[in-house]
């Protein structure tokens, strides 16, 4: 467990940072998340740990935002380029639904959970690199599907 602490903390520490906007907090749940998984340290399956521990991470995240019952502050719609309208978000909602599934993950996890793409290829074992052809593509695919919807 010490070692998973000292090659992670960075990448775990940093998206909770990226997340909270507020490095005490941030690194408050990183203590948490470090806590948890050693506390789960039997359950794990031996996946990725950088992605196991950025889902305990994110489950410490909601936790505390569940806790103090504030709003995560996530990008807004505009970068996926749409205007911010109910239609609209009704539109991208279909879209996205219509997508193939790992085009609908990557976009999600990118723009509204706001993983970074390091953290998305850690999480699913693949190279940044992949993770960013696979998001280009997710956005074209994206684009031809909500300009035909519209």
């Amino acid at each position: 467990m010490e070692q998973l602490y000292r090659d992670h903390w960075a990448l775990v520490c940093g998206y909770l940072l990226r997340r909270t906007r507020d490095p005490h907090l941030a690194e408050d749940l990183a203590q948490e998340t470090f806590l948890k998984a050693t506390r789960a340290l039997l359950g794990w399956r031996g996946e990725s740990p950088a992605g196991w521990l950025l889902s305990v991470a994110h489950s410490v995240l909601v936790d505390h935002a569940r806790r103090r019952r504030t709003v995560l502050p996530l990008p807004s719609v505009e970068e996926l380029g749409v205007e911010d309208s109910e239609p609209d978000r009704l539109a991208v909602r279909d879209v996205l639904s219509r997508l193939a599934d790992p085009y609908r993950r990557v976009l999600t996890w990118v723009y509204l959970d706001g993983f970074s793409l390091a953290e998305v290829a850690a999480m699913t074992g693949r190279t940044p690199g992949s993770v960013k052809t696979t998001l280009w593509r997710a956005r074209a695919a994206f684009a031809e599907s909500y300009g035909d919807s519209r």
